[in-house]
């Protein structure tokens, strides 16, 4: 089955993505070089260890996503929560998201914008500040305890919202160096850098397997392994 390509006009359709990113970006390299301190540095380094590992990749994409593993109720809340504060999108989007490139990698004809099909500064732009919509999608429909779960409900309505209790913490904790390091570069480089794994692994780098018939082969990214947990960014 081959993707539709849609208008060039629909690739712009996330405007509060691109303010989102873009408003983390410029915080980051305007504010960050003026409020850096190690100790400001030591904060972003341990929030984007804990969000991208803990939240992203073991909350939101091995439980969430996959349901590789049981555990209690409150510690996958606590989890899942941490993987909102990546900052990348809602656990919704971020699981229709997941879902919508699985199945479009594994099609014989991909559309670009899905299998990172273009040179690195158009698919950044394209990830970081675009959205994709196909004119025949596949189905997207969460199991009904994640789907009619309240909690999970309000974190997606305010997923950019979560950043405010972290940013008033630190800032007691700190003040403006540690939000700009805690929030805002961190923010940045965790969504920035989430994005350049999947480009990676999805043109350059060894291959250990390879899917029959799919219009896309995942590689292995081994220098953002040990940052990241590169594998699992990938995903």
């Amino acid at each position: 089955m081959k993707i539709p390509t849609p208008p060039l006009a629909a690739l712009f359709g996330s405007l509060t993505k691109s303010l989102w990113i873009g408003a983390m970006t410029l915080t980051a390299l305007i504010a960050g070089p003026m409020t850096f301190s190690w100790n400001a540095f030591a904060v972003f380094a341990v929030l984007s260890a804990l969000t991208l590992c803990t939240g992203h990749s073991v909350g939101m994409h091995r439980r969430l996503i996959h349901n590789s593993f049981e555990c209690p109720r409150w510690l996958e809340y606590l989890m899942v929560y941490s993987g909102v504060l990546v900052g990348m999108a809602g656990l919704f989007g971020l699981m229709h998201q997941h879902d919508l490139r699985d199945w479009a990698q594994r099609q014989r004809h991909c559309h670009d914008y899905l299998k990172h099909g273009r040179g690195i500064v158009t698919d950044g732009f394209w990830q970081l500040h675009c959205d994709v919509k196909l004119d025949h999608p596949p189905r997207f429909q969460p199991e009904p305890r994640i789907a009619n779960d309240r909690l999970y409900l309000w974190m997606e309505r305010t997923w950019m919202w979560q950043q405010a209790p972290l940013a008033l913490i630190l800032f007691a904790l700190g003040g403006w160096s540690f939000v700009v390091w805690g929030v805002a570069a961190r923010v940045a480089v965790c969504v920035t850098g989430h994005w350049l794994v999947g480009y990676f692994a999805h043109n350059e780098g060894p291959m250990r397997w390879r899917v029959r018939d799919a219009g896309v082969q995942g590689r292995d990214v081994p220098i953002s392994g040990a940052a990241f947990y590169g594998g699992e960014l990938a995903q």
